[in-house]
């Protein structure tokens, strides 16, 4: 059962990405989901399932801020050891954006980390690229010397968007990126501004956009949060999906696939000590 696919600066892709929070133990809940995840996540063996759950599916590209997290390093060679097979890395790197020599060798090292570790993508982590960002110019100053850092590293560059302008400024004055990421869901949880214009910039958008937090970490269902972005995105457009768990993968992707067929979810119903007639 492969996912569809779209393509990206000619790579192709799932359109359900492999998103990282539930592996890593960024729970945007609180300190103590993060120790859970991180303790349930504590090893390769632990993670293993869960990748392979996604690669079931062709589900082969995998999101995080590898390069600036030692702890994530170790893991991806574990897993593709493992599984035998390269996986698509899509690396949002953390990065001195300072304005001094010695910053952009920082940086520079950073993205040398991105491509020693196997990412196919380099998107610049939305609290590095915000801080380019001039609203009265519309652009994002100095941008090029970390997209041409980025492709003389043989990776592809592009933008992590939280602040939606992002998009609109890049797209506005053709900088070299190839795609974005954007936060959306149908909560609005954590966009900064309303979904009716996030996503109508999603769609004015000249590269294909990599949405994040479809449910809003875990304050909606899967299956309300999953087809609402399936209905409302273009096909070129992804949106990436962390698992805690195997089971969560097929019921995410079950629940994906049915929103893309316009057809009803194929789903085990709620455990409950007392169901009604009405949810059995």
């Amino acid at each position: 059962m492969a996912f569809p696919r779209t393509t990206v600066a000619g790579v192709s892709l799932p359109r359900m990405l492999i998103g990282s929070n539930w592996m890593f133990g960024w729970s945007h809940t609180g300190h103590a989901a993060d120790v859970f995840i991180k303790d349930f996540h504590s090893t390769v063996e632990a993670t293993l399932p869960v990748i392979n759950a996604f690669l079931q599916y062709g589900i082969d590209a995998w999101m995080a801020p590898f390069s600036s997290n030692p702890e994530c390093l170790g893991k991806i060679k574990g897993i593709e050891d493992k599984i035998g097979k390269k996986l698509i890395l899509i690396d949002t790197p953390i990065l001195n954006m300072d304005d001094t020599e010695a910053a952009r060798k920082e940086a520079k090292a950073v993205i040398k980390t991105s491509a020693e570790l196997g990412s196919t993508f380099c998107l610049i982590h939305h609290s590095c690229c915000e801080q380019l960002v001039n609203k009265n110019k519309k652009t994002l100053d100095r941008l090029g010397d970390y997209t041409d850092m980025i492709r003389e590293a043989g990776l592809i560059p592009g933008l992590s968007a939280h602040m939606p302008e992002i998009i609109q400024y890049s797209d506005l004055n053709g900088y070299d990126v190839e795609t974005y990421i954007q936060i959306f869901n149908c909560l609005g949880f954590l966009m900064q501004i309303e979904v009716e214009s996030v996503i109508r910039i999603i769609h004015e958008a000249k590269k294909p956009v990599m949405t994040i937090k479809p449910m809003a970490a875990g304050r909606t269902t899967p299956y309300v949060g999953l087809t609402f972005n399936w209905n409302v995105l273009r096909e070129q457009d992804m949106i990436t999906v962390g698992c805690l768990s195997e089971p969560e993968v097929h019921e995410d992707v079950e629940i994906s696939l049915a929103a893309l067929e316009k057809r009803l979810p194929r789903l085990e119903g709620r455990s409950s000590p007392g169901k009604t007639s009405i949810i059995k």
